[in-house]
């Protein structure tokens, strides 16, 4: 038999909208070796994989080629992990249904599974991170986009078509903003980094009083410069994430409902902004919560490094794989 010490290493790659990174990971969860692409440069995905697997095969060989790698694991947007494709995914340059963990088998020699970017960064927290030992939480993903892991009885909901867990689209306002899946008033739409920009500039122009985001054009406004301006006292921008935990802390609320988690874990930029978002959220979950759920749910920030995260809890799929 083959024991695990045989193949000390497994791939991790994350294939974001702007960039796809990958690199080497040990038992330890440390990433020893990463590189990466861009991912818009490729409109035809034969040539994208080609320009990875270029990248990655060097990294491979440096820690004593394939034989040393248990398998590879993929975080990608709309990734499907019952039968290994990317669909339809919006951000991506490549259109339909993509049979990318078999393209990736194909290229590399190495067995390859894959998921979606948000249920990676839950195996991840769940392997390496905040939620060690824990068996039911919900993993919360605050960038460009929300996404979500769930994690109920120690494994990841994934449904029956493999698409489970889309948080970022419950729709927290009826008739609320216009959302890029089509609809409206979707949590992603308020509580990303995007959506704190857009309300910034709802509250610039809505508000009369003087603030430090005034010096930035409205349409150049990032979610960066409103914490900036926050740190500095300025009232506007406070008001901005009272706003955004506000709506964050209600979704929680009912989402704790649904599967009473032991803790709730966010990642990404937006959970970096401290007591200006997370005062705002705790109050918002204290307020919204049913009775029997109070005080029970931890509400925590991912202890994740943000540059390894992603790679890191894609990586945690690589163990998983069959041979």
């Amino acid at each position: 038999m083959v024991t695990g010490m045989e193949k000390p290493y497994v791939v991790g790659m994350d294939i974001g909208g702007t960039n796809t990174v990958f690199g080497i990971v040990d038992s330890r969860g440390n990433v020893l070796a990463t590189d990466s692409v861009k991912t818009q440069s490729f409109s035809k995905i034969e040539e994208y994989v080609e320009a990875v697997s270029s990248k990655l095969r060097p990294l491979i060989e440096s820690f004593g080629g394939v034989e040393k790698i248990k398998g590879m694991g993929v975080g990608a947007p709309n990734g499907n992990y019952y039968n290994g494709t990317i669909e339809f995914a919006p951000n991506l340059p490549w259109k339909g249904v993509i049979p990318l963990a078999a393209l990736f088998e194909e290229a590399i020699g190495v067995p390859t599974a894959l998921t979606n970017d948000a249920n990676a960064a839950a195996i991840g927290e769940m392997t390496y991170g905040a939620a060690r030992g824990m068996k039911d939480f919900i993993m919360i993903t605050l960038g460009t986009g929300v996404g979500s892991g769930i994690v109920v009885n120690g494994q990841l909901v994934y449904g029956h078509d493999g698409f489970a867990g889309e948080l970022g689209h419950v729709i927290v306002r009826r008739d609320g903003r216009q959302c890029g899946c089509g609809r409206k008033g979707c949590l992603e739409t308020y509580c990303s980094a995007t959506g704190v920009a857009r309300t910034a500039r709802e509250f610039l122009v809505a508000r009369p009083e003087p603030s430090l985001l005034r010096d930035i054009p409205a349409e150049e406004i990032v979610s960066k410069d409103v914490y900036d301006a926050a740190v500095k006292g300025d009232k506007l921008a406070q008001d901005i994430f009272e706003y955004t935990g506000r709506i964050l802390g209600e979704a929680l609320a009912d989402f704790i409902a649904f599967s009473s988690p032991e803790a709730i874990v966010l990642f990404g930029g937006l959970a970096k902004s401290g007591d200006y978002i997370m005062k705002p959220i705790r109050k918002a979950i204290d307020d919204n919560i049913l009775k029997i759920y109070e005080g029970k749910t931890k509400l925590l920030i991912s202890e994740l490094k943000d540059a390894d995260a992603a790679v890191l809890g894609a990586s945690a799929l690589g163990w998983e794989v069959r041979d």
